[in-house]
């Protein structure tokens, strides 16, 4: 099952995506796609409900974020070998953990904006996990795996600056306004499939930056749940942005960043793809 999420910023719709280019609505029954809907188990109703209703296509709607605004975003830092080689760092041997402001989320498809000052603005494609459940101190992976409402396409866009010459805070260069599209779908695990056999892609300007595939983190997702649970209570609805693929800007020869005007597209394998104008502050 693929959620989805329709309308005007702050007021979206939540919606059962029936194909690439129709849905069901199903706001009459289902206030959002929040922590409380996650919580309250109603995602297993959905099907039912969709059966008996007439799909409408998209059209021109906007597609905001598939989920509302979370408790918390947390990220996991160098979690692909070859993203570490890059970077020129060591495979952690625990994951790195971070956060990243809630407020960020954004919808997969809006504008990205340069934040004032930045000189390093980076690209990162990611596989998202989305928490369905409450989850602290969880037994094993299994019960991880049990945790998990789904999986999404995320950019987490890092300002380099902020995030590694300014005392290595790496929070700081994640959580300037609009640094988290999100979507379009939030995918459930049995539709998902082997989440660690995706593809995944970056363009720049239409040319190829970030190729790979989940078959190279050093965490898998149930893996980095249970790891989490064992230091903080995961709550449904919850962001957790796995790492990123090799390709990312901070890595070429020489460096490449963003400053506005260029375009992003991005996308996982059965999670969809996003695209956005980069804009420069106050443009």
């Amino acid at each position: 099952m693929r959620l989805i999420r329709l309308g005007p910023i702050g007021s979206e719709k939540p919606a059962v995506l029936v194909d690439d280019d129709t849905y069901v609505d199903v706001s009459d029954v289902v206030p959002d796609f929040d922590g409380a809907f996650f919580a309250s188990g109603r995602i297993a109703e959905l099907p039912a409900i969709v059966a008996g209703r007439t799909p409408q296509p998209i059209g021109d709607q906007r597609i905001g974020a598939p989920f509302a605004r979370p408790h918390q975003i947390l990220c996991i830092g160098l979690n692909y070998s070859d993203h570490a080689a890059e970077s020129g760092m060591e495979v952690p041997s625990e994951p790195i953990l971070f956060t990243k402001s809630p407020n960020t989320l954004q919808g997969p498809n809006d504008d990205v904006i340069v934040p004032k000052g930045s000189v390093k603005t980076d690209w990162e494609v990611e596989l998202g996990i989305v928490i369905g459940s409450p989850a602290s101190y969880l037994a094993d992976e299994a019960a991880a795996e049990a945790a998990i409402a789904g999986y999404v396409v995320t950019n987490d866009l890092s300002e380099r600056e902020w995030q590694i010459e300014r005392k290595g805070q790496w929070s700081k260069g994640k959580s300037a306004p609009t640094f988290n599209p999100a979507g379009p779908w939030l995918v459930t695990p049995d539709e998902v499939g082997d989440v660690l056999a995706l593809d995944m892609f970056l363009d720049v300007d239409g040319v190829r930056r970030q190729t790979g595939s989940t078959a190279t983190m050093v965490f898998s997702p149930a893996f980095i749940v249970h790891y989490l649970s064992q230091f903080m209570a995961l709550e449904p609805g919850d962001l957790i942005n796995t790492g990123t693929p090799p390709g990312v800007g901070m890595g070429m020869n020489p460096p490449q960043y963003l400053h506005g005007g260029e375009v992003l597209e991005l996308g996982i394998q059965k999670l969809g793809s996003q695209r956005q104008r980069v804009l420069p502050y106050g443009g």
